[in-house]
């Protein structure tokens, strides 16, 4: 069961002015669900994107890279993604069937096949059923709403157990600005991008040029901030589209009053739903945040924070509410700081404070830690002893089930 998680209220999703979003069934892998959705875009509009780390990459992914390169995001004009099948590790033929889905997209909305960008998540290595999204596309065409924000999130779904979105309004310039967005996934996630998909869109009437840094910076601060099992996916996506409609003056900058605001709210959805993904990792029954202070630099402080979060000895630990914290310090020491100082630890687990100078704190009782573990929600915060720097990360831990629906996954 996802971890104080439910779905979200299509009441509270706010419609973002230029973007409308059309789901259907294509029978991708399994009858009776949807599985195919169509996000399109008024022009105007502007996109940008991250993508995984992964070397072995989907084609989808490579695709998409193309698309968007140079000035392409100002020329996105519709997204269309398929669950069921990933897409990846399927050689020149994935490509080639990818690229009849963005042609027969665009053919059907008066565009040109570069002005189409694709998603795909599912099972790797398996043929894409090009034929039934291509049969598919007309009735999610037909299906497109400006409020199908809720929908679309259940759409996207894979392993995730519930759907996954936020939305917020911001006041700038004196107009009302939206910025509402959808996430999908539950295993496979880790740093460098996870097995996830995340789109947000916002009306703001932000400048095309500035995009690209937004979703970057949001990107590390949300969905490049939470590991479940240490895999890094070949199919990693997230896209920012700005359909830049509101009534306001345009925003250049972000570093001014207006930008600043917009920001905030993008990292504000961003970190939702990516905290949502851990959420409902798969067979989670703990959410963790990790907190790593007192680091020279937010780069070390990382390391330790997914050090400590990717570790199964830790995760089977919180599974079991089993204080056995020395799982902890052991990979605070091989998270890769060369000059660390032992001496200098702390620990804390919420308000417990179990380590101080690197030992067990005399005053430290085991019952202590054991009730803090036993809670769904915790907060690992370790202190490093070497500067000012901080950073965080969000994971949960390992049980029983996780084994069983990766064991099941093709089934």
């Amino acid at each position: 069961m996802p971890v104080n998680l439910t779905a979200p209220n299509p009441a509270d999703l706010h419609p973002v002015a230029g973007v409308k979003l059309g789901i259907t069934m294509a029978g991708v892998r399994k009858a009776n669900r949807r599985d195919l959705t169509v996000i399109a875009l008024e022009p105007g509009a502007a996109v940008a994107g991250v993508f995984t780390q992964n070397r072995f990459c989907a084609a989808p992914v490579q695709i998409c890279r193309a698309h968007l390169a140079g000035d392409g995001g100002n020329a996105i004009r519709a997204l269309v993604i398929n669950t069921g099948n990933a897409n990846a590790g399927t050689g020149e033929d994935g490509l080639a069937r990818a690229k009849k889905v963005c042609a027969a997209l665009a053919s059907q909305m008066g565009l040109k096949p570069e002005q189409v960008l694709p998603f795909s998540t599912g099972v790797i290595m398996e043929t894409l059923p090009d034929d039934r999204i291509v049969a598919g596309l007309p009735a999610a065409i037909a299906n497109l709403k400006a409020d199908n924000w809720a929908e679309a999130a259940a759409g996207i779904m894979t392993t995730d157990t519930l759907p996954k979105a936020a939305s917020r309004q911001v006041q700038l310039g004196g107009a009302t600005v939206t910025v509402t967005g959808i996430s999908k996934g539950a295993g496979m996630i880790k740093p460098n991008m996870a097995t996830m998909l995340g789109y947000v869109a916002t009306d703001a009437r932000l400048a095309p040029g500035l995009l690209p840094a937004l979703v970057k910076e949001a990107a590390d601060l949300s969905f490049n901030r939470i590991t479940i099992d240490g895999d890094t996916s070949t199919n990693d996506s997230f896209i920012f589209i700005a359909s830049r409609q509101a009534a306001h003056a345009e925003i250049t900058s972000l570093d001014s009053a207006e930008g600043r605001a917009l920001r905030e709210a993008v990292i504000a959805v961003s970190q939702q739903l990516a905290q949502a993904i851990v959420r409902d990792g798969e067979g989670a029954t703990k959410f963790i945040s990790v907190v790593v202070e007192g680091g020279k630099d937010e780069e070390e402080c990382r390391k330790v924070a997914y050090a400590i979060g990717h570790s199964p000895l830790v995760k089977t630990a919180f599974f079991a509410s089993d204080p056995n914290l020395g799982r902890i310090l052991a990979a605070v020491g091989y998270a890769g700081i060369a000059d660390l100082d032992q001496g200098l630890i702390e620990l804390h687990l919420d308000d417990v404070h179990v380590v101080t100078r690197g030992g067990r704190r005399p005053e430290y009782r085991e019952e202590d830690g054991q009730r803090v573990m036993k809670k769904s929600e915790i907060t690992v915060r370790v202190g490093l002893g070497r500067g000012n720097a901080s950073s965080t990360v969000w994971t949960c831990d390992f049980s029983h089930d996780y084994v069983t629906i990766n064991a099941d996954y093709r089934s």
